[in-house]
Order: C-alpha cells, then structure tokens, then sequence
C-alpha cells in the first residue's frame, strides 16, 4: 500500500526525483547520539538534516556474515533543549523509501519544535541496500503504468536477476529484519524511547515494532490502518472494487452527473467491446501531445480507475474521464494515471515490495480463496497476475504471531480516512481492539492518509507532546467528522 504522494501534494508540492539525501556538506556532528552525522539535504525539505549510516547483519542469524547499511536522516529539534524521545516516520508500500514520506515531515513542524523528526530508509530501498534489478528499473511512465497492470514477466525477470547477483538474500528483506533494524537506528542514536508514525504500510511496521520492542515505544499514530492479518495481495482487491463502486453509485445518485452519464455501466461495457476488438490505440501523449500506439485493456482501465479513488479530488474526475473513454478518448485517463506511476517510480523499490508482500502477504493466501474473490470482481486478472508474479520469491518462515493482533496499553492515536479504498475505517476498528489506550479519528471526507491534511499535523502535535489524548483540539476533530466527499465533476471542466 503505498503512500499517494499526490495526496500529500494537495498539502505540498513534491515530486524531485533523484536521491533521497544530497549531500551538502561534511561537518561530522555527534548529535543526538553516538552515530555520526552529516550535514545534508534531504529533496523538498527546506531544512539542513543530519545524515548517517548504521551497519547491520543483513541476517541475524549469522553473526559473521554480510552486513549492509541502513540510511537515516535526522531532522534536529528547533530548540537547545530536546525532549528524548523523538518521532520516526515509517513510510508505506512495502518498498517505499523515506523520501515518500518526508513532505510529511515537513508539516509537522509543531512536532519538531520539541523533538527529533527520524527518517529512515528501510532495507532494499533508497540507500539502505537496495535491491536493485534492471528489469524494474525506472522507465517511461507510460510504460510503467501499462506494465505494471499488464504482466508479472518483468517481476520474474527481476527475481532471476537478484538471484544471479548474489548481492542479496532476499529472504531477508522483511518486516520483521526491518523492524530489528529501527531498532538498531534508535540504539545508534542514543534514544531510550520513540514515538512512531506508520502510514499504509508503516501502520504493519509500527505495529509489529510495538509487539516486539513495548519497552521502548512512548506512542504510535497508524494512519490508513493495515491489520496483521491483512494480506496486501489479495485483501486490496474488493476493497478497491467497493471504492470505485461507491463513486460510480454516487454519479448516480447526483442529478448533474446522472445527466452526463446516464448509465455508468453501459459507458463499462462499451469500453470494454471496443478494447476487446481493438486493444491497440492510438491516443496524444499528456506530456507532449505526440501521437503514440500503446496496448490497452479493460483491466488496464479499471485498475486506473481504481487508483483513482486513493485521493477523492482526483475520484471526482472519474464521471467524466469515464465518459470519454467510452466515447474512445482514452487519454483523460492516462494522463491522470501517469500521476501515480511517476510517483511510485520516484520513491517505490518494487523489487523489495515483492520480497516483502511475496513472503508475507501471498504466502498466506489459500487457492480457495483467489477462486471465490476473483469471480466477484470486474477485473480479477489484476488481483490474479499479482499473486502469479510471486512464485518463486522467498517464503521464510514468519513469526507464530505475525498475523496476530498487538495487545498493548501504550496510547495509539489511529487515522482514517472515511473514503479509504485500501485501508478503511473498519480496519482501525479491528485493530483498537487489543489496544486498551487508543483514540480513533475518522475523516470521513479523506481517502488514503489522512497526517498531511488540514489540522491533522495539529492532531498529531497534541497528541505527541502529552502521549495521550486530553489536549487533542476539539475543532479538529469536529472538522473531520464533518468532512465531506468532494463534488463530483460533470464534465472535465468543472464540477456542479
């Protein structure tokens, strides 16, 4: 599940490619622990971090063998005298690296007035040991996105080559090895105690850091909550069915864009014809206007349309991009898609997101299962060629309670987003459960991540400095209750 930077750009503007950390200088700093820093930059952060490395085993389970280095980024406190426990920010995917979520490190400057903002690179991204294959390497976002609905022959492509290297035992490449590693991090950097915030992905992260390290956790924030036993390969797919559903109902049930289109399922059925009997068109490309032939698909369509309702400003345009597909303009739609796969090119590794989700998430997929969800949804050739593309990666063994809900009073503050297509409100539910000192906010007008909206850095603040919930404002939380759908767009122009 990986973080939609395009949310967090309705916050700030992101998007530099390049590295996550540019060095700017060399002055070694001893601060705020043992570790050595160094200055540096970190994309779209305005600024100047301390940057470092910590060498870990790559498997633990062998004192002698290869170690590898786990980039950290500290963003210093804004006062002389910090408090000790600082925030880690715990960024999505599997396989994102800390520049995904580091625009959101730069909203929470009430946090960091007090306290140290901690980025990390988990293992296999960015510049902590990535895992690196040129079958996956960073492409034409045109080809990405079509490649990435389209076929798992580049994912096995990948698998060979990290196999062929031997520069990486991908058995390793987990959460549980990444969590022991933000351990480490935090033992470097002298912290006796951490507050923890996991987004998407991060929320599995944190919460499997809070039931193997309790000692040393102060609070969490899980924001687009993911249950241990979710299983991203499969369990995404009817919840993003039932997202973009939703958004279809709402047309319907909104006189000006019930008048655009009349009949949403029509308008499907007649995209579908057209790209069964021709599957090759010709459109403009969205960055220059050339003409260009690509391959296209029904289940191509809908898994952008599904995409889509990750950010709801970007779910309102669905009507309208869905009226001109079925009129064979498909270039709205691609356009708003290249949004997302140049996002994820820039700050995804999707080699590791592989090694994680094929050890963790496919590995607990039962046969039975896939029959009885693919014959539910509209395009089950996605769900189906994303489980394929995992034979044959590393299954370790996971821990006994890896799927087992975290039973824990330290205070979690949990987020979600009313419109959430991935990680919806009744998976916070669930997962307050076993949390006897917990508060959850729901933003009922929000899609996936809620942290970088409106008051939400402000939530995050109060909640932080006192680890519990007293102080959180009042006027924030009411705002969020409140929230609504955005208006749906009749045409492309403008919504009614």
């Amino acid at each position: 599940m990986p973080i939609p930077t395009l949310q967090i750009r309705r916050a700030l503007c992101i998007g530099a490619a390049g590295a996550l950390v540019a060095m700017a200088g060399c002055a070694d700093h001893s601060a705020p622990g043992k570790m050595p820093l160094t200055s540096c930059r970190i994309a779209k952060l305005p600024s100047v971090a301390q940057c470092g490395t910590v060498e870990v085993l790559e498997d633990r389970a062998k004192p002698s063998g290869r170690k590898i280095s786990i980039a950290v980024a500290v963003l210093p406190a804004n006062t002389l005298n910090p408090r000790p426990d600082p925030l880690f920010l715990l960024p999505g995917g599997p396989g994102q690296s800390a520049q995904s979520i580091a625009p959101l490190a730069a909203l929470l400057t009430g946090v960091r007035k007090n306290r140290d903002l901690v980025l990390i690179d988990p293992r296999g991204t960015g510049h902590s040991a990535p895992l690196q294959c040129p079958a996956l390497a960073p492409r034409d976002p045109i080809d990405t996105l079509i490649d990435a609905m389209a076929s798992d022959t580049a994912v096995r492509e990948c698998l060979e080559q990290l196999q062929q290297s031997d520069k990486a035992d991908l058995a390793q490449y987990t959460t549980e090895a990444y969590v022991a590693d933000i351990d480490e991090v935090r033992g470097a950097l002298s912290y006796p105690s951490i507050n923890l915030l996991g987004a998407s992905y991060g929320t599995r992260v944190a919460q499997e850091y809070l039931r193997r390290y309790p000692q040393h956790v102060r609070s969490v924030v899980l924001d687009g909550v993911a249950t241990p036993s979710m299983r991203i390969d499969l369990d995404v797919w009817p919840a993003r069915e039932a997202a973009l559903n939703d958004v279809l109902q709402a047309c319907t049930a909104d006189a000006p864009c019930h008048s655009a289109l009349p009949d949403v399922e029509a308008a499907l059925a007649k995209i579908r014809t057209a790209l069964d009997s021709t599957p090759r068109i010709t459109l403009a490309d969205p960055r220059t206007g050339a003409s260009r032939e690509i391959a296209l698909s029904y289940d191509l369509v809908i898994g952008a349309l599904q995409a889509f309702v990750y950010a709801p400003e970007l779910s309102s345009l669905i009507p309208p991009i869905l009226d001109r597909a079925a009129g064979g303009d498909f270039s709205p739609l691609l356009a708003a898609a290249m949004m997302f796969s140049e996002d994820l090119d820039r700050t995804m590794n999707f080699a590791l997101h592989y090694a994680v989700t094929c050890a963790e998430d496919a590995a607990r997929v039962k046969p039975d299962e896939v029959a009885s969800l693919l014959a539910h949804l509209r395009a089950p050739s996605l769900a189906q060629r994303n489980l394929t593309a995992c034979e044959g990666w590393p299954r370790p063994p996971l821990p006994e309670d890896f799927a087992s809900p975290v039973v824990s009073d330290r205070p979690v503050l949990l987020l979600s987003g009313g419109l959430d297509p991935v990680t919806p409100p009744a998976n916070a539910e669930i997962v307050a459960r076993t949390l006897s000192n917990h508060r959850h906010v729901v933003a009922s007008g929000y899609g996936h991540i809620v942290s970088p909206h409106a008051c939400a850095p402000r939530l995050i603040e109060a909640f932080i400095d006192e680890a519990g919930f007293t102080a959180l404002p009042q006027s924030c939380l009411d705002y969020f209750v409140a929230s609504k759908r955005p208006a749906l767009f009749a045409t492309l122009l403008e919504p009614r």
